[in-house]
């Protein structure tokens, strides 16, 4: 199965454990990797036959913006589950990252990474 990656996605969202993560909000990154079927689209040279990733970005994007989770990992989930409604996208794989989260003394960064398939919790 052929893959598109979407890689350095930063959002500003209000997801997090910490109160002040709700209100005062943070910076996220996003890497996806999403596998279809691009084979017709190579021959067609057609952009119906394969994923605009435009909008899968601005998808993101929004979904980072306005969803008020406390766990990043239910963030991540929303996510996937949502670009597996995109046209041609079989499965997702995301990585999701805090890049400055409120821990005192880390400067280190926190990332989950999960994957998810069409018809697949």
């Amino acid at each position: 199965m052929d893959s598109i990656q979407l890689t350095g996605i930063r959002c500003y969202g209000y997801t997090g454990y910490l109160p002040e993560e709700q209100v005062l909000g943070q910076w996220f990154e996003v890497d996806v990797t999403l596998w279809l079927d691009l084979s017709q689209a190579g021959k067609s040279d057609d952009i119906q036959h394969t994923l605009d990733y435009r909008s899968a970005i601005t998808l993101i994007q929004k979904l980072v913006k306005d969803s008020k989770f406390l766990l990043i990992e239910r963030l991540a989930d929303t996510i996937a589950q949502a670009l597996l409604q995109l046209p041609l996208v079989e499965r997702v794989k995301l990585q999701l990252s805090k890049p400055a989260a409120p821990i005192p003394d880390f400067g280190g960064r926190i990332t989950l990474e999960i994957t998810r398939m069409k018809d697949s919790n």
